[in-house]
């Protein structure tokens, strides 16, 4: 049986860096002076960065897809899927996969969305396996995480501290040598109107009253229970385990959703494995929602961390909420 294997990866981030003085610097004018430091000492996050105002996601998830195809010895026309991943599309419909093909010359390729929010990647990964390893005469997939939120946000929201702009893209083919090993998934939809844009979908149409009322941009309505993460990616990860026969000592990365310092570090004591092996980007990139995780794996890759063969698993939390694992060998 051949596997899915990954063959490359790349990231992109924008020019505009946001640091986190020039943030509080914001929200003092606003009476709140003390939310950015507060943000950053649990999240680790010290910068993030913007893309040019008239771009859209499929903007940010273009470089990345093309340095990525470009890794692999591979044209655009060699694509034969595009799966792209975010909960910042470029439209409610038609499908930013669609916009990205037209984009990237793609011409070959059928596209779809995925919207796990942050746990795109991951879901990704394992749709693309399946897809891969079905014979459905699909030879090389492109696979992308993008994201845009803080155009979604209130400029004024606190919670624009984290968003960041990003994307990260990996192409996937058939090898001899094991590559895609299993995956895992959690779900809860009770936390469903906890976190998200409410209006401008079928629930609620967009209206002059729900712009007003700023139902048309990103809101945390009610926070999730730390233990979503603290005790929810654990049991994922057992599962995970137990789904594809591995351990924690055979896990050479473990990616997590990059968003709490704290909580990464938590989990990693929580399941045994060594804080190094479960490497951050959030100070660096802020939190890059659907693109987090691949954006990681490619610095990893690109700084001789993450190396060929060894065993990466991706953890990813979205809200809704989603949660996906994967195990896969480079």
């Amino acid at each position: 049986m051949r596997h899915a294997r990954l063959i490359s990866t790349a990231h992109y981030l924008p020019e505009r860096r946001i640091d986190n003085e020039s943030l509080a610097a914001h929200f003092a004018t606003l009476g709140k002076p003390e939310v950015i430091g507060k943000f950053e000492a649990g999240s680790g996050i010290r910068q993030r960065w913007y893309a040019p105002d008239d771009w859209a996601t499929s903007d940010l998830a273009l470089p990345a897809a093309r340095e990525a195809l470009h890794r692999a010895g591979r044209r655009a026309e060699d694509v034969d899927l595009i799966i792209l991943g975010s909960d910042s599309p470029d439209y409610i419909t038609p499908a930013t996969s669609t916009v990205l093909q037209h984009k990237l010359g793609a011409f070959n390729a059928g596209t779809f969305d995925i919207g796990c929010a942050c746990a795109s990647f991951p879901t990704a990964v394992a749709t693309a396996a399946g897809i891969l390893q079905g014979r459905a005469g699909v030879r090389t997939v492109l696979l992308v995480g993008a994201y845009m939120m803080r155009k979604l946000a209130d400029p004024d929201d606190p919670m624009i501290f984290f968003y960041g702009d990003g994307a990260g893209a990996a192409g996937m083919e058939l090898d001899n040598d094991t590559g895609y090993l299993g995956a895992a998934f959690r779900a809860d939809g009770t936390y469903a109107r906890s976190w998200g844009i409410f209006a401008g979908g079928t629930a609620e149409p967009a209206t002059i009253d729900a712009v007003a009322a700023g139902r048309t941009r990103v809101r945390l309505l009610e926070r999730y229970p730390p233990e979503i993460n603290d005790d929810g990616w654990p049991r994922l990860f057992d599962q995970l385990c137990a789904n594809t026969g591995i351990d924690v000592d055979q896990v050479d990365h473990l990616i997590f959703t990059q968003v709490r310092r704290n909580t990464i570090e938590l989990v990693a004591d929580r399941i045994g494995l060594p804080r190094e092996k479960a490497p951050m980007i959030m100070d660096r990139c802020g939190y890059t929602g659907s693109a987090c995780i691949p954006m990681a794996l490619s610095d990893g890759i690109e700084r001789g961390a993450i190396r060929n063969g060894q065993l990466v698993v991706m953890i990813g939390s979205g809200v809704g909420y989603n949660q996906t694992a994967v195990a896969l060998h480079l």
